[in-house]
């Protein structure tokens, strides 16, 4: 991402802005890429089954129900998507580990810090438009994000 968030929104003025609900979790703190998202709640089975696909520059958009009572992701878990080419994850839950995260080169945004780990049932939804925050993502659709928040977009935008 080489323009910021507010640039981006100035020179486009039809992007969508998430709420300001969002902290600073993950090693790289400016990120974009297409969204692919995956709909739990509690549940991070499907978030570590899509973090390990080959990312391509994409960021993970998770709904997780706003639930503050289990992390869906923490160091395993980013480290796998890290690993695995994926720029960032925003995650409408809880994260663990967050010393670990700021370690790792992906950017990482969610609600809180909660230290229990989530359940394994596999339940969920992926690929579908989620909405929360304000804003609705939808697989395909472009995320940016940095320091002053979050940005969604129908396209790539240049700065």
């Amino acid at each position: 991402m080489t323009a910021s968030t507010t640039d981006l929104s100035d020179a486009h003025p039809e992007v969508q802005a998430a709420a300001p609900i969002f902290t600073d979790f993950g090693g790289r703190r400016t990120f974009g890429g297409p969204i692919e998202t995956v709909r739990v709640y509690e549940d991070n089975v499907l978030v570590k089954a899509m973090l390990e696909t080959p990312g391509d520059g994409r960021v993970l958009v998770v709904d997780g129900g706003g639930s503050r009572r289990r992390a869906l992701v923490g160091d395993v878990l980013a480290g796998i998507g890290a690993g695995n080419g994926w720029a960032g994850i925003v995650i409408y839950g809880c994260v663990r580990d967050t010393e670990a995260l700021g370690d790792l080169d992906i950017g990482v945004k969610a609600l809180a810090a909660f230290p229990i780990r989530s359940e394994k049932r596999g339940v969920g939804q992926v690929s579908l438009p989620v909405s929360f925050a304000g804003v609705t993502f939808r697989p395909g659709w472009w995320l940016y994000a940095d320091a002053d928040g979050i940005i969604v977009s129908r396209t790539e935008l240049a700065g």
